[in-house]
């Protein structure tokens, strides 16, 4: 089923705009096989011009990833939030040296708001857990950081109510979004024909893709439907204020899934989840601008932590959810560096598509988006120089 087929609830908070405005119904558009990116001018360069934040990308812990498994975390399809509660201890305490109550100043202040970036897509198959957003909330929590100050996130209101992310699930936690869509019966055009969520986005802060705009985008009915889903269709995607003007630090935690020979995780999460009008980009660029919309600075300064939820992982079909390809892998993986961890999830991808039987392309344009990051000084993805630490219960 689409993703933007569930109705939207009242109850979730927006950065701008009051919530409950049933989605569009639309095919998702096709996820092609990645070629090498064709040379269109981004403003990357302006990004890399900006001095980088004392917490920037890839953080104190270049090129170290930590994976955690525990065959108890997911049992008859439900997480074990102890266990799951333990497994994120040991994960952050192993990548960091240090206890839980140690490792927070290594990342936050107590005045920090924090931005827990999700991936509700596909619940309830295959979605970022909230026992593992339980377990970072409740260590913030303690550590000093008022609930107030910890914003649960994506792009989307319905993603996140149909994989648990409310105000109910959460008490005192902000739930916020960056964008609504609608139907025909519930107009997400304002009396000026403006989207409604036009103002949740900074357009003083983008990403730029000259001659690339939201036209004719193939797997779109029309124009307007494009619209609709993306808000703005010309050559920039603003990024959303609530990562430009709220947020100072950024925990992100995408799904273990693959995106055609590829992978879409940690990068991904954020590359495609913290800006609008994104559906242009696809086919000139794809996993490109996952690297280079990382490098913005309100990304690059504020990405302090990403853990990727494995606990179940899916291995074909994705990045929409297929009954078909997922499976239970028990596993969480760590790193403060997202290009390490995105390589070595990979890899981890690769060797279970092919312990499966399924077809493997194993040309480097799945991997050359991370090698990039790395000219750039945004992480390590040289496998040689990532440093994987394994722990198991």
């Amino acid at each position: 089923m689409n993703r933007r087929t569930f109705l939207r609830r009242l109850g979730l908070g927006s950065a701008a705009v009051v919530l409950g405005v049933p989605s569009c119904n639309r095919v998702e558009p096709p996820e092609e096989e990645p070629e090498a990116p064709a040379r269109i001018k981004t403003n990357i360069a302006d990004f890399l011009k900006v001095p980088r934040g004392s917490h920037a990308i890839p953080g104190p812990f270049p090129g170290r990833v930590v994976q955690v498994e525990d065959r108890r975390s997911l049992l008859d399809n439900r997480p074990d939030g102890k266990v799951v509660a333990a497994m994120v201890e040991k994960g952050i305490t192993t990548l960091t040296g240090r206890s839980l109550r140690e490792s927070f100043p290594l990342f936050f202040t107590r005045d920090d708001v924090v931005g827990i970036k999700v991936n509700p897509t596909g619940s309830p198959l295959i979605s970022t857990r909230p026992e593992v957003v339980d377990a970072v909330v409740g260590w913030l929590v303690d550590c000093g950081l008022p609930k107030g100050n910890i914003v649960i996130w994506d792009r989307f209101a319905e993603d996140l109510w149909e994989a648990g992310f409310t105000a109910h699930r959460f008490p005192g936690v902000r739930i916020e979004t960056l964008q609504i869509t609608g139907e025909d019966d519930n107009p997400w055009r304002d009396g000026a024909g403006r989207h409604l969520s036009a103002g949740c986005f900074d357009l003083e802060v983008s990403y730029f893709a000259r001659g690339v705009t939201g036209h004719g985008v193939r797997g779109y009915k029309d124009d307007e439907d494009y619209l609709n889903e993306h808000v703005f269709n010309g050559e920039h995607s603003y990024f959303g204020k609530l990562l430009t003007r709220n947020l100072t630090k950024i925990v992100n935690i995408p799904v273990f899934k693959n995106i055609g020979q590829g992978i879409s995780m940690a990068t991904k999460n954020l590359g495609y989840g913290a800006i609008c009008n994104t559906g242009r980009l696809h086919e000139p660029l794809f996993l490109k601008v996952c690297t280079e919309v990382l490098a913005a600075p309100v990304v690059r300064d504020k990405l302090v932590l990403n853990i990727t939820d494995g606990l179940r992982g899916q291995y074909d079909g994705g990045p929409m959810m297929n009954e078909a390809f997922v499976y239970d892998h028990h596993t969480l993986y760590f790193a403060t560096d997202p290009l390490a961890l995105d390589r070595i999830c990979h890899d981890r991808l690769i060797a279970k598509r092919r312990e499966m039987g399924v077809t493997v392309n194993a040309h480097p344009r799945f991997t050359d988006y991370l090698h990039y990051g790395e000219r750039l000084g945004l992480g390590v993805a040289d496998v040689d120089r990532i440093k994987v630490v394994a722990r198991r219960s």
